[in-house]
């Protein structure tokens, strides 16, 4: 512990730690992530902590370094995190600056608080925006026809609406997911009814590829393989319980479309040629970036990563087969992250979790569910369930992989 923070008490630090931890956990670092970066800063100010942080909540207990004993603990509820890379990268700055001295540990505090503050109406204005940007990029990289490509671009913008909507209504939040899928199943069974045949459920799962859990499996399967049990178990069954309300809603909408006699007419085709998946590339990147909330110098970062992570998956994927290009992305990624946090002194996750958007398992999780449960058939959903297993598997092997090739300096 440096000098300019000995001056400080034992209540002061753990205060600064506790806010710091409480900060990391909003803004959607993994278990064995925080805890790592919360027991180094502690270390910096002179502190013993043991960290055991979940998906709703950590406990924090604290003492003087090198007496053995800790007499503070800490316990704190709160909501699972969402991913905000600015305000990551802001709490990551803070943190170091006041751990070498160049930041006083009461300013460090207050700037800490800060970030608290929430957004004007222009940003919020621009994540709806990038709901309906985010899903017509999709249906764009899977070459749906422009009909599909406007119908999820429209149904994501109104989903968009809804989860700005329920952000104050915390009940009203609870069946979000569900009223979402519902919505975007019931407009694209309107428009197939009575305006055009779509690729029905592939436009439904576009539509609602913001709302997909393909990070959080992702991050569960990755909490376990770190030994963090009971962090990615719960997160596992957080994931789980969302693709199943989406899969209710969507249900609910096709099944009460056919109980009022509709008749969606529903065709299989993707006629779109390169240009239109590398534009879809390009303003998918973008949207990806406005919704991980990175801060405007970083956009280019946040974009080229995402689009690296997209273009390896699929050229390797195209010679050596999908999972095959899914762990070599993962693990690039992966390893690219880390070395800019190394070179950089900023979170790794900036490079990492763009990555690696494009790549998980929600939507062929749920399009499985979706298979299994209109079918009524394991044999229906079993092709797409396996291929979500794998690409999990793929994944977290390149994640793996990619930390022992050019091993992490900093946790976050």
């Amino acid at each position: 512990m440096n000098a300019a923070l000995q001056r400080h008490d034992h209540a002061a630090r753990v205060d600064f730690v506790v806010e710091l931890a409480g900060r990391l956990h909003a803004y959607g670092t993994t278990a064995h992530r925080l805890e790592g970066a919360v027991m180094a800063v502690s270390a910096q100010l002179g502190l013993e902590c043991g960290v055991w942080s979940n998906p709703t909540g950590m406990i924090l207990s604290f003492g003087e370094a090198g007496r053995g004993r800790r007499d503070t603990v800490r316990v704190v509820r709160m909501p699972p995190g969402e991913t905000d890379l600015y305000k990551l990268c802001e709490a990551d700055r803070i943190a170091e600056e006041v751990t070498t001295g160049a930041l006083d540990l009461e300013a460090g505090h207050a700037a800490l608080r800060a970030l608290e503050r929430p957004g004007g109406w222009r940003g919020r204005t621009i994540a709806v925006l990038a709901f309906g940007l985010s899903a017509a990029a999709v249906a764009g990289l899977w070459r749906l026809p422009w009909l599909d490509i406007t119908v999820a671009g429209v149904t994501g913008l109104l989903i968009g609406l809804l989860d700005w909507a329920t952000q104050t209504r915390p009940r009203l939040k609870e069946a979000s997911d569900a009223l979402a899928a519902m919505a975007a199943g019931s407009v694209a069974v309107l428009v197939a009814s009575f305006i055009g045949p779509l690729n029905l459920n592939t436009v439904i799962i576009s539509s609602l590829i913001v709302l997909m859990p393909g990070m959080s499996l992702t991050n569960a399967v990755n909490e376990l393989t770190n030994q963090n049990l009971v962090s990615g178990t719960a997160r596992f069954a957080g994931a789980m319980t969302t693709i199943l309300k989406l899969a209710i809603g969507m249900l609910v909408a096709l099944n009460g479309a056919e109980m009022i006699g509709l008749h969606p007419e529903v065709r299989a085709l993707r006629p779109q040629p390169m240009w239109v998946e590398g534009l879809a590339l390009l303003l998918g990147t973008y949207a990806f970036a406005v919704l991980f909330r990175a801060g405007r110098r970083d956009y280019p970062l946040v974009m080229l990563s995402a689009a690296a992570g997209y273009l390896i998956s699929r050229f390797v994927g195209g010679e050596w087969g999908s999972s095959a290009g899914v762990f070599v992305a993962a693990l690039a990624t992966t390893a690219a992250g880390n070395a800019y946090a190394r070179w950089f002194n900023r979170p790794g996750a900036l490079v990492r979790l763009p990555g690696i958007i494009m790549l998980v398992p929600g939507s062929a999780s749920l399009r499985g569910l979706l298979a299994l449960v209109q079918e009524q058939s394991m044999e229906a959903g079993q092709a797409a369930m396996l291929a979500a297993l794998n690409i999990l598997l793929a994944l977290v092997a390149g994640l793996l992989f990619g930390n022992i090739l050019i091993p992490t300096r900093r946790n976050l």
